[in-house]
């Protein structure tokens, strides 16, 4: 059972960054889909708006504007950046790894030790307990983590059983050593045999890129299409696994360390779908006052729609100590929990990047 727990270690400060190009969900490819189908599909999954990143921007480009605005709004020292963790299945290159021209467009020192981690939707709890581990374990000062995702440019936009839910984004945390934070508990699960339910056939090594790989073909009697290096996901399979498996998950993490569900602040919630996350909220008597959502205006943003949310949500609600439960689930398959202490972690406003570079800033 793989429920980690870490001493004093916590996030003191966080940032977001999104494209400035927002998608009206229900005018999204209408000379595809019929308008009263679109309506009725967005209506269903509760994606009204998202973020997309233009040609020129990547997932380095989201981090690197929210991690400048959590460096400058809390006048890091750059030169105590001892660690950096990019989390991305979107990196800018196939190698070098995206970390290392993170660190370099930041201004971090050499010393500062850099790597990706390649993680879908669970990435963000994952890529935390990686961070926390190394900061309770080894004499590290500050760490950044660094979330990025442009899911806009892997579905296809003819497939409409991915074509109205996914969105970009990306966010830094600021990571430190600190008694106040006290105790944090981590969950985490995989489950390799439905590998298949959400997957990228074909760019990679198992099979590579081919002119045939690129093109579009028809995927079922509705029409629907998408090439072998577009990504498909199986909806009905990555719900009936979820409902089961999620609630266990948190129930199991809860009672391994006497934890109370309802005492929780806050309980943040991958956003996949608000069918999915209303029917977890229902299963598990949650408060529905206590859950923050983003998918209505930013859509499955992946990994990034847990810290997403707590930097879109909660930017007002974080003085004094705070106990949040994070949830997520996807690529992998992939699961976590984790019951997270904030003690007045700082949260910026929302940033906005155009052309791979920060746009006028709006304070969204």
């Amino acid at each position: 059972m793989a429920i980690i727990t870490y001493k004093n270690v916590g996030i003191k400060a966080m940032a977001a960054a999104v494209p400035t190009n927002v998608i009206d969900n229900y005018k999204y490819d209408l000379d595809i889909f019929p308008e009263e189908e679109v309506r009725k599909v967005v209506d269903k999954i509760g994606v009204y708006e998202r973020r997309f990143a233009d040609e020129n921007t990547c997932s380095s480009d989201l981090c690197h504007a929210a991690a400048e605005k959590l460096l400058v709004d809390n006048d890091i020292d750059r030169s105590e950046i001892d660690l950096l963790v990019f989390i991305s299945q979107t990196p800018d290159y196939r190698m070098p790894a995206t970390s290392y021209l993170l660190q370099e467009r930041l201004h971090l020192p050499m010393s500062c030790m850099a790597f990706d981690v390649n993680l879908g939707c669970a990435g963000f709890m994952y890529g935390l307990s990686i961070v926390y581990s190394f900061m309770e374990k080894h004499d590290l000062r500050k760490a950044l983590l660094l979330d990025g995702e442009t899911r806009s440019k892997v579905y296809s936009p003819k497939d409409r059983r991915a074509a109205f839910i996914f969105g970009d984004a990306g966010v830094a945390a600021l990571i430190e050593r600190d008694e106040k934070y006290g105790e944090s508990h981590f969950s985490l699960n995989s489950d390799g045999s439905r590998a298949e339910l959400i997957m990228i056939p074909a760019g990679g090594y198992r099979k590579m890129s081919t002119p045939e790989t690129l093109k579009k073909y028809i995927i079922d009697e509705y029409g629907n299409a998408r090439t072998d290096e577009q990504a498909f996901m199986k909806g009905a399979d990555v719900f009936n696994f979820v409902i089961v498996e999620v609630p266990k998950d948190i129930k199991r993490l809860m009672a391994a360390k006497g934890e109370d569900i309802h005492a929780m602040d806050y309980y943040i919630f991958h956003q996949a779908n608000m069918f999915i996350n209303n029917y977890i909220a229902k299963k598990m008597k949650l408060d529905k006052e206590k859950i923050p959502w983003t998918i209505q205006k930013y859509g499955n943003t992946s990994s990034v729609s847990v810290p997403l949310t707590i930097v879109s949500e909660l930017k007002d609600k974080m003085e004094g100590k705070k106990k949040l439960m994070l949830s997520a689930f996807g690529v992998g398959m992939a699961w976590g929990t984790a019951i997270v202490p904030f003690v007045d972690c700082k949260i910026s406003d929302i940033v906005e990047v155009e052309n791979g570079h920060l746009a006028v800033q709006k304070g969204i």
